[in-house]
């Protein structure tokens, strides 16, 4: 049996929850999320406490149970305190500037990149060179961030391009450096 599925989640006070015979539905002040309930798995709402476990001991059930408690608990946290996620650009020339809803980013084509974001995702833009993406759907927030990412990914060779903040990206030596070995 699965010990996060196991684990009971919490409620605050701040956060409504409705359940239905295939879904849970959270709601906070200013984000209503919904999550569906795979058909091997039960949920109970017991004293502002979440309880998920397996209807059967099957082996899909069982794999499916950890997962359900860990997608539940994500609604409440990100009703609760958000997810960011922080891209950064980096070369010459490279920047990011807010446009209505989206963004307008500048990566070395021909042509600037216009991103419209999702209505539940807000998009900041910090010194011409890093995009906040926050929201209260870990998914969508991520989703998005990959998106933006996959305009122009970091290069293997002189690491220009759209990272994650923190990310290091492995540089490939160039031609120079691969004969110099050689001789």
């Amino acid at each position: 049996m699965s010990r996060i599925g196991q684990q009971p989640i919490l409620i605050p006070d701040s956060i409504q929850i409705s359940l239905t015979a295939d879904q849970v539905t959270a709601k906070s002040a200013s984000a209503e999320l919904k999550q569906t309930i795979p058909l091997g798995i039960g949920v109970k709402l017991v004293d502002k406490q979440i309880l998920v476990s397996p209807k059967a001991a099957t082996r899909q059930s069982k794999a499916l149970h950890g997962l359900t408690r860990s997608l539940i608990a994500n609604m409440i946290i990100g009703l609760t305190q958000g997810y960011t996620k922080t891209l950064e650009l980096q070369g010459t020339g490279y920047r990011v500037a807010p446009k209505g809803n989206g963004i307008e980013l500048s990566l070395g084509f021909s042509h600037p990149v216009v991103f419209e974001a999702p209505q539940t995702v807000k998009l900041e833009v910090k010194d011409d060179k890093f995009i906040i993406v926050s929201g209260p759907d870990k998914y969508l927030v991520g989703q998005v961030a990959a998106n933006i990412r996959r305009f122009r990914p970091p290069d293997a060779y002189k690491g220009k391009g759209v990272r994650y903040q923190g990310e290091v990206v492995k540089l490939k030596p160039g031609k120079a450096a691969k004969a110099a070995g050689t001789e």
